[in-house]
């Protein structure tokens, strides 16, 4: 906490601190709308080592109805534009069933804002997946998914992110929400500190590989940025530094290759992993697409850097 620079400015509470559009590829094969928003409330309990979500939180717990204020905020603005929306994504940098972050008072509320959406993704820390999951699930006219910050299977190294969680919480939250016929989505870092670019790439697929064998029916796949102060100490230290673009491509192929589920590749702000202007937008759509076909797809030639 100490490297972290001064926060700029108090986010509006009644406010996303963002929100978007964009397709994916859901269980069914099917291409749907969905509809991103980046809720606005408490800052995380937990300090992990790579986070940098705490820059678009506040200090305290929101009012009572302001997490339903923000939804409708960002449904509004859509417009006719989100009439087709089939799936909501509600990111809090930080975990849903904090009741510190999302008021408990205000699911019923939040459900009835979701009551057009046939699927609803809410983000938790491992050791918070339980009764909050069950009643949101009940709350909601669709389905519910809970996306878990697994970011690495290597033990020794999800110990120094300071994730406060082992492989075994990780288990029991995704068959506890398995059993409850609440869809899991696991996030996970592709070259996180204390790894060589090679390690990064080989722990990405084996962490993606534990993750399905846990019950996942998705994996997200994070290169890790710096951005918190953190980060940046320790890139200077020699013990971390962003993976190349090459290595998030090598990461979502051989994830893919395992079959066992779908595999999404976070395509935001990829600048930092290429020095190379002339083929970062076209790789990028690539990963897109890939994203969509959830199968390979030929690379594009570049001969400016040959595609590193």
């Amino acid at each position: 906490m100490a490297q972290r620079s001064a926060r700029t400015s108090a986010p509006d509470p009644d406010k996303p601190s963002a929100f978007f559009l964009e397709e994916e590829r859901m269980e069914s094969s099917q291409i749907v709308r969905s509809g991103v928003i980046f809720l606005t409330n408490k800052e995380c309990p937990w300090r992990c080592l790579m986070c940098d979500l705490w820059k678009n939180t506040t200090s305290g717990t929101v009012a009572a109805g302001a997490i339903p204020r923000q939804i409708d905020f960002a449904l509004r603005t859509w417009g006719e534009g989100g009439g087709d929306l089939q799936q909501i994504k509600l990111y809090n940098s930080g975990s849903f069933f904090d009741s510190a972050a999302i008021p408990p008072g205000d699911y019923p509320a939040i459900a009835r804002k979701m009551d057009f959406a046939k699927h609803v993704l809410v983000e938790s820390h491992p050791r918070l997946a339980g009764p909050g999951a069950l009643r949101l699930r009940d709350l909601l006219a669709g389905s519910l998914e809970v996306a878990l910050g697994l970011e690495t299977a290597h033990p020794g190294v999800l110990e120094r992110l300071n994730k406060k969680f082992n492989l075994t919480h990780f288990v029991q939250a995704a068959g506890f929400l398995r059993k409850e016929r609440i869809a899991v989505r696991a996030f996970v870092l592709v070259n996180p500190p204390f790894m060589s670019e090679a390690e990064g790439l080989e722990w990405a697929v084996k962490s993606a590989d534990f993750a399905f064998s846990c019950g996942a029916n998705v994996v997200s796949l994070i290169p890790t940025r710096a951005g918190n102060g953190a980060m940046e100490r320790l890139f200077k230290a020699g013990e971390f530094s962003p993976p190349r673009l090459s290595t998030l491509e090598s990461a979502v192929q051989s994830a893919l290759a395992l079959k066992k589920g779908r595999v999404f590749a976070d395509t935001w702000n990829l600048e930092p992993l290429s020095s190379c202007a002339n083929c970062l937008e076209p790789r990028r759509q690539r990963l897109h697409a890939i994203n969509l076909a959830q199968r390979d797809l030929p690379p594009f030639d570049c001969p400016a850097c040959n595609g590193v």
